[in-house]
């Protein structure tokens, strides 16, 4: 037996990976924000924002998130080699695979069974990042590559003018994954009509024919109108005879205004679900470059962010991949603008980000969300009108660093709770420590228990 072997996408330094210290999160409550009063019932208030190093903070979120996120909507950095405030966004071509690669596998433990990952990036890496993500999710696990309108007009630097970007759709289980369906425009619902006054109201019609030719499927159709109908060459009828009995019954064919035509089916206003979205997405339907300029322009004046995403693409994918009170997660945050969406459309969310403009972009429009000052984006859509809120946290020291005489000891800035909570998240144990016992601090089963101490034990101790 033959055995085909195994294509991979290599790089210089693949084989290098990092090693990883599970570090807790500390929460800063002065600059954490919930909303003074509850607007709604459904107000989410222990969304997270974390300041630092996203491979370390994914890696921090591992033990208490492992499968748990329904959507993760990432917008790394493209690589490109320009020179931007917020991002290193050019690092060489092997780094940046490998960067990737670490992040994505931590990504993919996090996802729910169910759960999706969607990656904006243009076509300067799209295609090696495909193949990577292949490697990490499987090729099985590729839902679709979403081509987005990202301008207005072309880039006249270019031959041919840059108009789209990518969103590579991975599922984490293909054969557990759904997307919602997208509501009908007004163009869309305009389209039905009532030509016959149906008492269950506007409707559109579809043809009665499938492709193929099927026996049972194969028989004679009367119009009321007595034109005598066979299905067209290479096709049969939709249904079988008993369904076309049936939806003749209930008045769900139409045969045309002198009912002489061949049938087709109603499809009715009030029973719409609405339509699969497909993977040609238009700056009309989901917003572009400028739109997502003049966003930022209006929340922070003059001092925008290079690369925003509008709220209208962020909208479109939390729509299709999400329902209320799913959990979001987006570990290149930028300007937050995954977080005021998720916050507005009632979903619970994490945001990572490390360069300052966590502080000076993130804090203040998600503040602005939950005060219900942000009039811009999707707030009159939804009918946002602001409440919940969020906690801010970062990322603890590593636990252990050197004496001046090269010892390896416990970091100084860790106290006693810190160091408690720490091992356990180092030793896989959940910290919560006990009001009653004192050698408690943290649990994996209902009888398997951890105490962290600085003491020296004695044999008291160890024995009780």
């Amino acid at each position: 037996m033959t055995v085909k072997p195994k294509l991979e996408l290599t790089w210089i330094g693949k084989e290098t990976r990092p090693r990883l210290e599970p570090r807790i999160l500390i929460e800063d409550p002065t600059k954490s924000h919930h909303a003074t009063h509850r607007v709604t019932e459904d107000d989410l208030f222990d969304n997270k924002l974390i300041f630092g190093d996203n491979l370390l903070a994914l890696k921090a979120l591992e033990a208490e998130y492992a499968g748990k996120v329904k959507c993760i909507f990432i917008d790394p950095p493209y690589n490109t080699g320009s020179a931007f405030a917020h991002y290193d966004d050019g690092v060489e071509h092997s780094i940046w695979l490998g960067l990737m690669r670490d992040r994505l596998e931590l990504i993919k433990r996090l996802l729910a069974d169910d759960g999706s990952l969607w990656i904006t990036i243009d076509d300067n890496e799209c295609h090696y990042l495909k193949v990577l993500c292949d490697e990490v999710f499987g090729r099985k696990n590729f839902v679709v590559n979403v081509l987005w309108q990202k301008r207005t007009s072309p880039d006249a630097r270019l031959p041919i003018g840059d108009a789209h970007d990518h969103i590579l759709l991975y599922a984490n289980n293909r054969e557990k994954f759904s997307l919602n369906k997208l509501g009908l425009t007004d163009d869309q619902r305009n389209a039905f009509k009532n030509p016959d006054n149906d008492p269950k109201g506007p409707w559109t019609s579809t043809d009665f024919t499938a492709q193929g030719w099927r026996p049972n499927q194969m028989y004679k159709i009367t119009s009321p109108g007595g034109i005598v109908y066979e299905p067209p060459q290479s096709r049969c009828w939709a249904n079988i005879e008993s369904e076309y009995r049936r939806l003749r019954i209930e008045n769900r064919l139409w045969f045309g205004k002198d009912s002489s035509a061949r049938p087709r089916v109603k499809n009715y206003l009030s029973e719409h679900e609405g339509v699969r979205a497909w993977s040609w997405w238009t700056n009309s339907e989901v917003g572009h470059n400028q739109e997502a300029k003049k966003e930022i322009i209006e929340l922070f004046g003059a001092d925008t962010f290079d690369t925003p995403k509008p709220e209208r693409l962020l909208y479109r994918v939390l729509q299709l991949a999400t329902n209320p009170g799913d959990l979001v997660l987006d570990s290149f945050a930028g300007s937050g603008t995954t977080g005021a969406i998720a916050q507005k459309m009632g979903r619970r969310w994490i945001m990572v980000e490390l360069g300052e403009h966590c502080h000076t972009h993130i804090i203040p429009r998600i503040k602005k969300v939950i005060d219900g000052q942000d009039p811009g984006g999707i707030t009159e859509a939804v009918g946002w009108k602001g409440g919940g809120g969020f906690r801010y946290y970062k990322l603890a020291p590593s636990l252990l660093e050197k004496d001046k005489w090269g010892n390896w000891v416990i970091n100084k800035e860790y106290n006693a709770a810190m160091l408690a909570e720490a091992l356990c998240k180092l030793e896989g144990f959940t910290y919560a420590p006990s009001e009653t016992e004192y050698y408690i601090h943290g649990h994996s089963t209902e009888t398997d228990y951890i105490w962290v101490t600085t003491q020296n034990l004695g044999h008291e101790q160890l024995a009780a």
